[in-house]
C-alpha cells in the first residue's frame, strides 16, 4: 500500500486529510482505512510524508519549506544543512534545537536568497561513531572531552578500554551505549598521544574525519612483495620512453610525484606528452592495498602533514616519478596545433626515466625573469616552448568559457615542533599554470576517448549553477552600487566568465568571486557524464594523480581493461555499470572529508599563529556579514569575528538582502567588502577561533 500512497501523492502540492487520501486511493472498507492510517504513520516516521499540525499529509519532497539533510556545524556555533544536489542552508546557533554536528535533521526554511537560512524542527537521526577527544579524570571516572566543541555531550570511557589512558591523552573513542540524549558510554579505540606532543593536534582532526595514518596489517604484509626497483619483466609490453627529454615540475617539498611531461615541435605541431605514474600496476583490485586505497579515497594534505592514500613505500618510492630512475607510467601523448586543438593522440602503457625533478620556483625564474638557475640550462628552451603551448591552451579554454576564479589559498608554515610561525599565500605563477593546463588537456583527452567509445567510466562533473543563487548574487552586487551588463538569462560558462571579468577591477573582487563560487554546485565524481561547467568541458575526468586520488587510479584500471585487455564482455560492462556508481559516490564523500579536515587544520593553525599576535592591529576587509557579527579577512587570509555586541556606537541590525549590519540610530552601515581596521582581541587554538575589535574603519564607498 505504501507504494500506492506515494504514487497518489507525487503530484499533490497541497496537504490532504486522511479521508481525502482514502478517496484518492478509492478505498471502501473500514479495514482498508485502518491500514491506510497505519501506513501513513509509518511513512511519517520514515520522513517520506510530512504531517501538519492540522493532521494533513503531504509528500516531504513536495514541501518547499522543509528539507532533510546532514547538519554540518561550524566551530563558531552556526552551521549548514548539507543537501544532495541543492544549495546548503544556513542554520544559526540559536536555531539548532539541540542538534549536533553530523545529525540528520528536519529543517524549516525561514529565509530564501543568496544565503538561505532555516531552523531545525527535529533530529531525524544521530549517527555518532568515532569521536576524538581529550581524557579528563574526575574522581575515579575517565571522561572524554570531545575536541569538537559542537558536541555538547557527556562521554564516560569504559574502565576496561581506558586503563592505559592518563589525563591529557588524546584518544579515538567509539560510542557504545546511549544513556540519554546528552550522555554516552564509549570504548577507547586508540591512544593518539598526549595533547602536547608535536603533530597530535593535526592527527586529532584527521581521525575525526576517519583519516587514519596507519594501514591495515594485511596491507603492510603485502608491501613486502612490492619491489624497490622496476624489473626488466615489468617493462614487457610497454613503450620505452627513457631516451626522451622527460621531467617533472612540483613544489620543492613534494615527494609523491605522479606526473611528468615532455614536448617536441615539428611542422608547427606541438607533441605534448603527459606521463602518469602507473599506480594500478602495484595497487590492484581485490587486494588489501586496493581496499585501503578505496577506503581512504584520497591523500590528505593537512598543513605540512601528508596522510597518503597508499603507503609511502609506493607513494614516495616505486610509484613516484623520481629523477634518474626507471618508472612505469601511463602516457597520453597529444599532437596540438597552433589553435590549441588536439588533432591526434595516443594513450598507452610506457616506462620513463625523468631527467630532472624541477621546482616551480626555478621554472618561474626561467619563464618570468629569463634567469636560468644552475642545472636547468639544457631544459630552458623546452620550458619556454612549453610556456608558449600553455598560453595557447589557456587562450582556447578562456575562449570557450573556462572560469578562472583565482581565489587565494593559505599555506601554513610550522617550526620543528609543529607550531604555526607564518602564513603565506599560495601563488599560481607561470609554472603552476603550465602544469595545470597540461593536466587538463590530458584529462579531457582521456575522458573524450572513452566517452566516444560509450563505455562505463568515471567522470569529474560539475553541474550548472542554481539560477536563483546567481540572481541573488547579482542583486547583492547591485546593492553594493555596481552596474552589471552581463545578460544572465541563460547561465553558461561564458556568462559567468563575463560576470567575473566585470568585477575584476572592484576592490571587493576576492570576496565577490568567493561568493559567486559559492553560488555554483560542487564538482564531484559520477558515472554519468554531464560535463564540467567550470572548465566549460564536455568530457572531463581525473587521470593525472593516481598516487593521491582513487578516481584517477580507477581511470587507469579502466584504460587497461578497455585499451590493453580489450575486455568488452557483457559481464564486465554489467559489473562496471553498478560498481562505478558506488566508487564515484564514495570518492566524492572522501574528497569532502579531506577538504573539511584541511579547513579545520587551517582554522586551528591560523588561530595558533594569531595567539602570538594579540593586541596587534591590521587592515582587513569584511568577508561575511551575519546576524551575530562581522567576519573580517586579513591580507594573510586569517579570518576573525567582530561580534555584533562589540561594535561600538549603536545597536546594529542585520539586513540579509544587503548582507549588512546597519546602526538603528546612526544608520551607519557595515557591508561585505568594506575595508576596516581591527585589533586582535583574542585567539584560541583550542576552539580555532579568532576575535577582533574595531580600531577604525574606512568603508566610505566613494573613496574606493
Amino acid at each position: 500500500m505504501k507504494e500506492k500512497i506515494l504514487e497518489s501523492l507525487k503530484d499533490i502540492h497541497e496537504a490532504k486529510t486522511l479521508i481525502e487520501i482514502n478517496d484518492l486511493l478509492g478505498l471502501k472498507t473500514v479495514e482498508e482505512y485502518q491500514e491506510l492510517q497505519k501506513n501513513m504513520e509509518e511513512l511519517v516516521q520514515d520522513y517520506l510524508v510530512f504531517k501538519t499540525k492540522k493532521d494533513k499529509y503531504l509528500l516531504m519532497k513536495n514541501c518547499p519549506g522543509l528539507k532533510i539533510g546532514r547538519l554540518s556545524v561550524n566551530k563558531k556555533g552556526f552551521g549548514f544543512l548539507i543537501l544532495d544536489k541543492e544549495d546548503d542552508i544556513y542554520i544559526s546557533k540559536d536555531d539548532m534545537n539541540g542538534a549536533i554536528n553530523d545529525d540528520t535533521v528536519l529543517v524549516e526554511i525561514t529565509q530564501k536568497g543568496l544565503e538561505p537560512a532555516g531552523k531545525v524542527l527535529k533530529i531525524v537521526k544521530r549517527d555518532l561513531k568515532n569521536i576524538v577527544g581529550e581524557v579528563k579524570i574526575i574522581g575515579k571516572k575517565k571522561i572524554l572531552e570531545p575536541d569538537d566543541d559542537k558536541l555538547s555531550l557527556t562521554i564516560h570511557l569504559t574502565p576496561e578500554t581506558s586503563k592505559n589512558c592518563v589525563e591529557g591523552h588524546k584518544v579515538l573513542a567509539r560510542l557504545t551505549k546511549k544513556i540519554d540524549n546528552r550522555t554516552y558510554m564509549a570504548d577507547t579505540i586508540k591512544i593518539l598521544g598526549h595533547k602536547d606532543d608535536a603533530g597530535i593536534d593535526i592527527l586529532s582532526i584527521a581521525y575525526k574525519y576517519d583519516i587514519f595514518e596507519e594501514f591495515s596489517p594485511e596491507t603492510i604484509k603485502e608491501l613486502d612483495k612490492i619491489p624497490e626497483e622496476v624489473s626488466d619483466k615489468e617493462l614487457e609490453g610497454r613503450k620505452d620512453l627513457t631516451s626522451e627529454l622527460i621531467f617533472t615540475i612540483d613544489g620543492a617539498d613534494t615527494k609523491d610525484i605522479d606526473d611528468a611531461i615532455s614536448l617536441t615541435i615539428k611542422d608547427g605541431i606541438y607533441t605534448l606528452g603527459v606521463h602518469i605514474a602507473d599506480v594500478s600496476h602495484y595497487v590492484k583490485e581485490n587486494t588489501s592495498l586496493g581496499d585501503d586505497a578505496y577506503a581512504r579515497g584520497t591523500s590528505s594534505y593537512l598543513a605540512d602533514t601528508v596522510i597518503p592514500m597508499i603507503p609511502h613505500k609506493l607513494s614516495n618510492g616505486i610509484c613516484s616519478l623520481n629523477e634518474g630512475v626507471v618508472r612505469l607510467s601511463m602516457s597520453c601523448v597529444m599532437d596540438i596545433n597552433k589553435n590549441g586543438d588536439v588533432v591526434s593522440y595516443d594513450i598507452f602503457p610506457s616506462f620513463i626515466k625523468s631527467r630532472k625533478k624541477m621546482t616551480y620556483d626555478a621554472v618561474n625564474e626561467i619563464l618570468e625573469n629569463n634567469h636560468i638557475p644552475e642545472g636547468y640550462k639544457e631544459f630552458a628552451d623546452t620550458l619556454r616552448n612549453m610556456h608558449e603551448l600553455s598560453l595557447i591552451l589557456r587562450k582556447k579554454k578562456v575562449a570557450r568559457g573556462y572560469i578562472e576564479f583565482d581565489i587565494p589559498e593559505a599555506k601554513i608554515i610550522q617550526d620543528e615542533e609543529g607550531k604555526a610561525i607564518d602564513i603565506k599565500k599560495r601563488v599560481q605563477r607561470s609554472g603552476e599554470l603550465l602544469i595545470e593546463d597540461f593536466m587538463i588537456a590530458a584529462n579531457e583527452t582521456v575522458a573524450t576517448h572513452i566517452s566516444n567509445m560509450e563505455l562505463p567510466f568515471i567522470y569529474r562533473v560539475h553541474d550548472l549553477p542554481n539560477q536563483d543563487k546567481v540572481t541573488d548574487f547579482l542583486n547583492l552586487v547591485k546593492a553594493l552600487g555596481y552596474q552589471i551588463h552581463t545578460n544572465i538569462k541563460e547561465i553558461t560558462p561564458k556568462t559567468m566568465q563575463s560576470l567575473l571579468n566585470e568585477l575584476k577591477d572592484k576592490p571587493e573582487f576576492v570576496i565577490l568571486s568567493t561568493l559567486l563560487l559559492r553560488s555554483m554546485k560542487k564538482a564531484e565524481y559520477s558515472k554519468t557524464n554531464i560535463g564540467h561547467f567550470g572548465l566549460s568541458s564536455k568530457n572531463y575526468t581525473h587521470f593525472t594523480s593516481p598516487i593521491r586520488r582513487f578516481p584517477d587510479l580507477t581511470v587507469h584500471r579502466l584504460l587497461k581493461k578497455y585499451l590493453i585487455e580489450k575486455d568488452f564482455s557483457m559481464s564486465t560492462i554489467s559489473y562496471l555499470e553498478n560498481s562505478l556508481v558506488e566508487i564515484a559516490e564514495h570518492s566524492s564523500e572522501r574528497e569532502l572529508a579531506a577538504t573539511q579536515a584541511e579547513r579545520d587544520v587551517n582554522d586551528m593553525k591560523m588561530a595558533e599563529y594569531m595567539e602570538s599576535h594579540i593586541g596587534e592591529e591590521y587592515d582587513g576587509i569584511i568577508s561575511s556579514v551575519t546576524n551575530f557579527g562581522l567576519f573580517v579577512e586579513l591580507p594573510n587570509l586569517v579570518e576573525g569575528l567582530i561580534h555584533i555586541s562589540n561594535i561600538p556606537g549603536d545597536y546594529y541590525e542585520y539586513v540579509p538582502v544587503l548582507l549588512s549590519l546597519i546602526g538603528k540610530s546612526t544608520k551607519k552601515t557595515y557591508r561585505i567588502g568594506d575595508k576596516i581596521k581591527v585589533r586582535v582581541a583574542a585567539a584560541s587554538k583550542e576552539t580555532a577561533q579568532i576575535d577582533f575589535d574595531i580600531v577604525g574603519d574606512n568603508h566610505d564607498r566613494n573613496q574606493k
